[in-house]
């Protein structure tokens, strides 16, 4: 008696080399063409600025409500050939990279100690935890009657808002640590300090970057709440002093800065991702 090949469902044969049948192929992920993801990325900005151009050309946007994109244009040329502008970008900036250094740092630092620590854990999360549900815009009366109106007061606040998102990231990222890898590299007497910065940290690497990448979103958005403490120089100087004047243009420049700045702080993290987690991008399909 012959032997049969194997029947599958509804009487179909199992064998791949029968007739009739195909084997699958495995489906290949394709990177898509650099050209058409930037075109892609740029589609949504093109659509919104020509929508603009339309409601302002055609009445329908008020220029005492929103200037006209020439009137912006027209605005950020004056303010840069006075020399205003290039001042208050370097004020800002300024005040946003002390903030968020001195809030990345805090948190990282704090996030290690909680993470690779149960005594540090018990002894700080909570209160740590607890410091993170106050909005910090809240601490800004708080925050003048501690350090008055100068620099301080403004980078202390970058610097508690940016410091909660790294600190969060660190200390899951350290916990998520391979604890076999830690225990075998100490059982071949490594110390704490190199055991944290040979195994911890690397291992923890994407969880940092994720929380760095917040933070420096984040230092945007404290940046526009501490120019608002009675400031004389920066972005939000020029827009309270627009807004006395009713200058939409200029205020209209000053959220575009603002908007540009977020977006390059998000690019450059991304490139810090991209330059230290190569094989991250390598192996992402398109």
């Amino acid at each position: 008696m012959s032997a049969t090949a194997p029947v599958g469902p509804v009487g179909t044969s199992a064998d791949p080399s029968a007739p009739g049948l195909v084997t699958p192929r495995p489906r290949i992920a394709r990177p898509r063409p650099r050209a058409l993801s930037l075109g892609l990325r740029l589609l949504g900005p093109l659509v919104l600025l020509l929508a603009w151009i339309w409601a302002s050309a055609s009445g329908t946007l008020s220029s005492s409500l929103l200037a006209s994109p020439r009137q912006v244009l027209s605005a950020f040329r004056e303010l840069w050939t006075s020399g205003q502008l290039g001042d208050a970008l370097s004020v800002s900036l300024t005040r946003a990279g002390l903030g968020l250094a001195f809030g990345a740092t805090a948190g990282l630092v704090l996030g290690v100690v909680t993470g690779f620590s149960r005594l540090g854990e018990e002894l700080l999360d909570s209160s740590l935890q607890l410091l993170r549900t106050i909005p910090f815009l809240s601490l800004v009366p708080l925050f003048m009657v501690w350090f008055g109106i100068g620099e301080t007061a403004r980078v202390v606040l970058i610097a508690v808002a940016t410091s909660f998102p790294m600190y969060v990231s660190a200390a899951g990222g350290v916990r998520n640590t391979d604890r076999k890898l830690v225990e075998a590299m100490r059982s071949f007497g490594m110390g704490r300090l190199a055991l944290v910065r040979e195994v911890v940290l690397p291992g923890a690497l994407p969880a940092l970057l994720s929380g760095l990448r917040l933070s420096m979103t984040l230092s945007v958005i404290a940046l526009i709440a501490a120019e608002e403490i009675n400031s004389t120089a920066g972005i939000g100087y020029l827009m309270s002093t627009a807004q006395e004047y009713s200058r939409t243009d200029i205020l209209t420049v000053c959220i575009l800065i603002y908007a540009l700045i977020g977006l390059f702080a998000d690019g450059a993290a991304r490139l810090l991702e991209r330059l230290l987690m190569p094989w991250r991008t390598q192996g992402a399909a398109r």
